[in-house]
């Protein structure tokens, strides 16, 4: 579009993105978040009948207090991000001059980061609580307990995973959307076709007559340089993969011993 002059479509596109972001994180609160924020209440909800019954320093006691902090942080994060996402409502396409794309897609920004952040906080809060529901089966004997339901445990369990998923497919979707337009503006800033490195190069004649003739991209556009994450956190994600590594590891040893148990009864 650039290359034919189409400088309209171009600038429909990007604005077309920016709007789309916006609706996206609406829409989070059509049902995902409030889904997963109530699915994590009434997880809480299933644990408290044993909770309730256990010593207050007990070892279960530093894994729900960690659980009950994220829900609310997180609750209270979603209410920011709504607040947002209505203030980040995005003009309709065919309404923003191609000297303005870059500044939209900044104001756009704060958004596309919350739902980024808000879509971590989620998969931390369903870590913290497989750890909290672990805690009490094997350290605090949950099981033999009357106060444990474990059926409605494991329903409430499964709820919050699923609704945690549907919540962070809808943040991510947030961010896609948000970073189609930002790599266009990176590469194209005044909405004017321009030599951007592994992707476009502009030549004349005889430029391609100093390379025999020849139309080959390769020869011209170069390679890209290798793109960092500005915003990767190398402790956070370390943190991160050990604490997965600790629910994987749990996990594998209640596995190992209902299967053992299966075996057991098998042979008898």
């Amino acid at each position: 579009w650039l290359h034919r002059g189409q400088t309209g479509r171009f600038v429909d596109l990007v604005t077309r993105y920016l709007h789309d972001a916006a609706d996206a994180a609406l829409a989070c609160f059509e049902r995902p978040l409030p889904a997963f924020v109530e699915a994590a209440d009434a997880l809480d909800d299933a644990l408290a009948p044993f909770l309730e019954g256990r010593p207050a320093a007990g070892s279960h006691a530093e894994p729900l207090a960690q659980f009950r902090d994220a829900a609310a942080a997180f609750a209270a994060d979603a209410e920011r991000f709504l607040s947002l996402a209505g203030d980040a409502a995005e003009p309709e396409p065919n309404t923003v001059s191609p000297g303005a794309l870059v500044e939209q897609v900044d104001r756009s920004a704060p958004l596309a980061e919350r739902s980024r952040d808000l879509a971590k906080q989620a998969d931390q809060l369903h870590r913290l609580a497989v750890r909290l529901i672990e805690t009490c089966e094997q350290e605090c004997d949950a099981r033999s307990s009357a106060a444990w339901n474990a059926r409605t445990v494991t329903r409430a369990r499964k709820a919050a995973d699923e609704t945690r998923r549907e919540a962070v497919d809808a943040l991510e979707r947030v961010r896609y959307l948000w970073r189609q337009a930002r790599w266009l503006t990176d590469r194209f800033p005044d909405a004017a076709l321009r030599d951007v490195p592994g992707l476009v190069k502009l030549v004349d004649r005889a430029e391609i007559e100093a390379n025999d003739w020849s139309l080959t991209p390769g020869r011209y556009v170069g390679v890209a340089p290798e793109e960092e994450d500005e915003n990767f956190d190398f402790k956070t994600a370390l943190r991160e993969i050990h604490a997965e590594l600790e629910t994987l590891d749990a996990e594998s040893a209640t596995l190992a011993t209902r299967i053992r148990k299966n075996f057991e009864e098998l042979e008898l």
